[in-house]
């Protein structure tokens, strides 16, 4: 069968993960108040909004995050949110100034009485005293060196981008381990159980085994289902995809195929890692491996509810697999949008 290179087929991930979807009960109103909240700050240009809005972060903490209790899972749409305008500040800068952004960033989470008096920072240390107050802390510990490492990698990856460069897939994937924020969304998971795992732990084999494993199917769904937006916008460099064909000299139809193979095996991974979780690990451990398969599934779920990867035809996409390549868009820099209200 002869495929346009203007479109491909997705790789069917539900099929590969058995897990349980699920959504919380909270998500009308915590994901309002949350939004109100990220829009009070008026971060956005008209175009940036609107992919705000149509992004529904807010959703995603609601299939991800399903057993929150509400103020544990407001907690999660605030910093969903505002991961979401840290990584669209530094989208569009250079190396030095995204470093210069995610130190804003981890400054305002790690100094209480640090203060530059921008916007970011005044989010960040109103996201930091809501996550302080029921954190344990080797979770808070654990968690600021995570946005630290975030931060680090974001900055890495804005300057990847300037050189043009693409990674392969042994260096590339630690950096989208950290640039993608899921072991920051991770670390939540012990905040909303009221848990505080000891640092041995994670060096568990079973646990880091089923830890890594739903981390990177959730890296690798995300890029495989991001790639078309990415490609619009001319930031492909920071995706498995286009890791993999430049590595492999593989199409964008065989990178997708074999996407598909490598999830089912990181979804095979983690089950098997799961039940072989030691009983000397504590209830807590076994209870943080069974809340992060949640984002296995939710991840996948959430990515055909929005516009934010697949546009209007999100649902038409969901049941052909098939993605038309859209076009380049024009920077918004050139764009005739007037930014005023």
């Amino acid at each position: 069968m002869h495929t346009s290179k203007r479109q491909f087929r997705l790789p069917d991930l539900f099929k590969s993960c058995p897990l349980q979807d699920a959504t919380n009960p909270y998500y009308k109103e915590a994901a309002a108040e949350s939004r109100e909240w990220i829009n009070s700050y008026d971060m956005f240009t008209d175009r940036k909004r609107a992919f705000f809005v149509q992004g529904s972060n807010e959703l995603l903490c609601s299939h991800v995050y399903s057993y929150a209790g509400y103020e544990q899972f407001r907690t999660t749409c605030d910093f969903v949110n505002l991961l979401f305008v840290v990584d669209e500040v530094s989208d569009d800068q250079n190396g030095a100034d995204a470093r210069a952004t995610g130190q804003v960033f981890v400054n305002a989470m790690k100094y209480p009485n640090w203060d530059d008096g921008s916007k970011l920072a005044k989010m960040t240390k109103e996201f930091r005293a809501r996550f302080l107050r029921l954190a344990g802390p080797r979770n808070a510990r654990r968690f600021i060196q995570l946005c630290e490492d975030y931060t680090n990698c974001v900055g890495t990856e804005a300057e990847l981008r300037e050189r043009g460069e693409v990674l392969d897939t042994k260096n590339f994937t630690p950096l989208r381990r950290h640039n993608s924020a899921i072991l920051l969304c991770f670390s939540l998971v012990e905040y909303i159980l009221g848990i505080d795992l000891d640092d041995e732990i994670y060096e568990n084999e079973a646990f880091s085994e089923a830890y890594w494993a739903a981390a990177d199917h959730v890296c690798w769904a995300n890029d495989v289902y991001s790639y078309d937006m990415e490609q619009s916008k001319g930031h492909t460099g920071n995706n498995i995809v286009t890791v993999l064909m430049t590595e492999h000299g593989m199409t964008l139809q065989q990178t997708s195929d074999y996407i598909g193979v490598f999830a089912k095996d990181l979804v095979e991974r983690y089950i098997s890692a799961k039940k072989g979780l030691s009983p000397s690990l504590g209830p807590d451990a076994a209870r943080f491996i069974e809340a992060i398969g949640s984002w296995m599934i939710g991840n996948l779920t959430w990515s055909f509810e929005t516009n934010r990867y697949f546009g209007s035809r999100h649902l038409e996409v969901k049941r052909t697999g098939i993605v038309h390549l859209r076009p380049r868009e024009i920077p918004e820099e050139t764009s005739s949008d007037s930014d005023d209200d």
